[in-house]
């Protein structure tokens, strides 16, 4: 009787957990990782903003080769910039999501790709954070994981907690 009277409770307690997380699953998670993307891009733009450019020296894929270094290096400099306050804000973050994403592959594509590899496992040495050693299997691990955050502001949209919560409600978008 008594074990029964605990699972029970513990079981009502567990149901209210869950629906009090439900409740709150299109607002917290989508504002964290706008929050988090919006910091690591706006960093990045406001280095970029601040420094040399330094994309001359790299090799861009097509379509992306066919820009000059200075076209290539301003607009990554204001996708990052404007999208990292268009995602704290949460403004046309499908928008934003979308465009710096393929600002990371490019990257990846650029920068953190490996310079050569034969096989799966010497592809899979670049999964990491830094090519301390400067070996040449990259360091495509952290650009990796941002793809991953965006895909659910891609899909999910920014949340409640956002401009573009707010325009639709507003505007009947």
């Amino acid at each position: 009787m008594l074990n029964q009277r605990l699972f029970s409770c513990g079981k009502s307690l567990y149901n209210e957990i869950i629906n009090q997380l439900n409740a709150c699953s299109d607002s917290i998670p989508p504002l964290f990782l706008r929050l988090i993307l919006a910091w690591e891009f706006g960093e990045s733009g406001f280095e970029k903003l601040h420094g040399t450019n330094w994309f001359a020296d790299l090799t861009f894929p097509f379509p992306f080769n066919l820009l000059p270094p200075s076209i290539s290096w301003n607009i990554a400099t204001g996708f990052e910039v404007v999208g990292a306050f268009a995602l704290l804000f949460g403004l046309a973050t499908r928008f934003f999501t979308f465009s710096l994403m393929i600002l990371t592959i490019v990257a990846i594509a650029s920068v953190h790709w490996p310079e050569h590899f034969s096989s799966l496992s010497e592809l899979l040495k670049g999964y990491r954070i830094v090519d301390e050693d400067g070996d040449g299997f990259g360091n495509y691990k952290l650009p990796l994981i941002y793809l991953v955050m965006f895909l659910p502001l891609l899909f999910g949209g920014a949340g409640k907690w956002s401009m573009d919560s707010w325009l639709k409600k507003v505007f009947n978008f």
